[in-house]
């Protein structure tokens, strides 16, 4: 009898998990058409309270949001702080935009190692973008920049794998994008 309790219990908590689930991607879902209808402030109040869960979706649409002004005045130091919590629960596209403010230095100093970084962890998981950027990137950053850029990448992926602690058994830290082309094709001073 004892042994049925506890299976009860463990579906009652899963369904429970997989309405909560189902519940924040429908509010996302709210969130995304707002903010495609152009009704930021309908937008923003999803993507607020979505992110106080910690929701990668809605911090990423966040720091888009502040990076253009979108229902907020503009601030690209927010932008980024909103893009930096997205990224670091993996969210590919947070990764390539947190890359772009650090190859421009908008909201943070310019910085070439941290936009390859983040250019190389959105690359590994597909981002087209991220790769052409990256490897634009590169080509004026010597051999030992890339090599402390790709160090840098693999620690953050490490770190976001932990984070996730178990979330995918895919081990992001080890994808072999994240050392691609080991030797720079740039000035390699």
């Amino acid at each position: 009898m004892n042994e049925m309790k506890k299976i009860i219990h463990q579906i009652t908590v899963a369904v429970a998990l997989l309405t909560a689930t189902s519940a924040l991607a429908a509010d996302f879902e709210k969130g995304v058409k707002a903010y495609e209808r152009g009704k930021y402030k309908a937008a923003l109040r999803q993507f607020r309270a979505l992110a106080e869960e910690g929701h990668a979706g809605a911090l990423f649409y966040l720091g888009l949001m502040y990076a253009d002004g979108e229902g907020v005045p503009e601030d690209d130091r927010q932008a980024v702080s909103w893009y930096r919590k997205a990224a670091g629960q993996g969210d590919a596209q947070a990764q390539n935009n947190l890359g772009f403010m650090y190859d421009s230095g908008e909201g943070v100093p310019e910085d070439d190692i941290q936009a390859y970084a983040w250019f190389n962890l959105a690359a590994a998981q597909g981002v087209e973008e991220a790769k052409e950027a990256r490897d634009d990137t590169r080509q004026h950053m010597t051999s030992s920049q890339i090599a402390e850029a790709q160090k840098l990448s693999r620690e953050i992926a490490a770190r976001i794998e932990r984070n996730q602690s178990g979330a995918d058994s895919s081990s992001f830290a080890d994808n072999p994008d994240l050392v691609l082309n080991p030797e720079p094709e740039g000035n390699g001073s």
